[in-house]
Parts: C-alpha cells; structure tokens; sequence
C-alpha cells in the first residue's frame, strides 16, 4: 500500500509524552497510521483533570493539522468525570473545533459493551473510589447495571502502564465472582496494558470482556470507516463481531 493512501488517526493521550500506545502496533500493524499528542496530566483525578482538559481542543486541532482523518481522546475517566452531557458535548466540540469525526474513549466503551451484549457488567479498575462512583453513574445512565466495581487506587499517570497482567486477571476475576448476575467484564483505565488480559478472562470464565485501550482503538477506527476486527484479541475483535456491529453488513 502506498504510503500517501494509509489511513492517518489520530489520538490525544494523557501522558505529557504524546507517544501512541503500543496497542496500536499490535492491534493493526501497518494497517494504519497512529499519532498522539499529549495532555501533560499529572494525576488521575478530578484535580488533575481540571488542569489539562480545557487543553482537549487545541490538541485535538494539532492532530487534524498533522493529517488526522478521525480523531480520539484516548482517556476514560477524563472524558466521563463530568457525566454523560459533557462527555458528548466534548466530542461535539472537537468536531466543531477540527471539521473531522471525532470520539472518546468513554464513547469507545460504551459502544463496546452494546457490541459484546452486555448488559450486567462487573468492573475492575485503576481508580480511586471517587473515579469508580462517576463511572457507575455513567455505565448506569447508558443502561448498564454494575453489578461489583473495585479498583486499584492509582493516581500517577506512569503507575497503571506498570500494574502486572495477572493482578488485573486476579481483579477482575474476582470482582466478576463477587456477584452471578454479571455476564461479562469491564476493565477501565486507558493506561492499563490489557490486550492480552482479555482473551484469557475471555477463555477463563466463559464470558465477554472489555478494556479501555482496545475498545478505544475499535472505535477509533469504527468512526473512521475502517474495518476495525483484529485477529487474537478477544471478542470484540472478531470478524463475526464486525458483522454483528454492523447494521448495513
């Protein structure tokens, strides 16, 4: 494929780095062209937040000047920590601001449990207690019940690229175990490194699961108008699951 014809996307991560996750590379290859820029946010807060989100827009503008055909702000509870109304009226405004289809990450999971048929979800995270109360009002106001919710308490930005896969398989199992009405699993955070935790959730327990970073990389390309499946991933990456997503297929 020519290189002036490969799809350009283009992310807004936190870390003040700007680099592209590595779920990118391992998701689709050369398939696509990822490019980031970063927030610069130094804690995982509502604090923390309020200091880099006014900042959304201009970078979202970068990324369109730098050749972004679509772009994500690739942070969950950056992008629900107000509630739903503002989660959407952001995703409105970087539209507005960049003439391009844009998305969030709180968007990407949300799609991404109605793509699995999800509806009763148990959910491990990252988070402080504060954090975990506003995403059971967001899961529960797009018609989610949460059945157990627990999290990990982390704060720094660096720290979640650093938590073990086994410590979140252990999570989220357990929280799924902590009540038999769940049919499936959520994990959020976008910086947690989680492609390979779900499919072996997936195969454990018999039931779909979600994560942050690869249901805002399916999503991603969703709005792009790109076939988003990828093989070895789980689920949700599953050329069926493509067809299923997909109305007019």
């Amino acid at each position: 494929m020519p290189l002036d014809s490969t799809p350009t996307l283009g992310l807004i991560v936190p870390p003040a780095s700007g680099a592209v996750p590595g779920d990118a590379a391992r998701l689709y290859g050369s398939r696509v062209r990822f490019i980031a820029r970063g927030l610069g946010l130094g804690e995982i807060s509502p604090s923390g937040f309020n200091t880099v989100i006014d900042t959304v827009l201009d970078k979202a503008r970068e990324l369109r000047d730098a050749g972004a055909q679509a772009i994500s702000l690739m942070g969950t509870s950056i992008s629900f920590y107000r509630g739903a109304a503002f989660t959407e009226e952001l995703r409105q405004a970087m539209q507005q601001a960049t003439g391009l289809p844009c998305t969030t990450m709180s968007h990407a999971i949300v799609e991404a449990l109605r793509a699995l048929g999800l509806r009763r979800v148990a959910v491990a995270t990252s988070y402080i207690d504060e954090l975990n109360d506003r995403l059971v009002d967001y899961l529960s106001g797009a018609g989610f019940e949460v059945t157990a919710i627990r999290g990990l308490s982390i704060t720094g930005v660096q720290a979640v690229g650093d938590v073990p896969p086994q410590t979140l398989i252990e999570l989220a199992t357990s929280v799924y175990r902590e009540n038999p009405a769940a049919d499936g699993i959520f994990i959020s955070c976008g910086g947690l490194l989680t492609l390979d935790v779900i499919p072996a959730l997936e195969a454990s327990l018999g039931v779909p699961a979600a994560s942050s970073s690869p249901a805002g990389f399916w999503n991603v390309m969703k709005v792009a108008g790109l076939e988003p499946g990828a093989d070895g991933f789980g689920r949700l990456f599953s050329p069926a699951r493509q067809r299923q997503a997909d109305p007019a297929a």
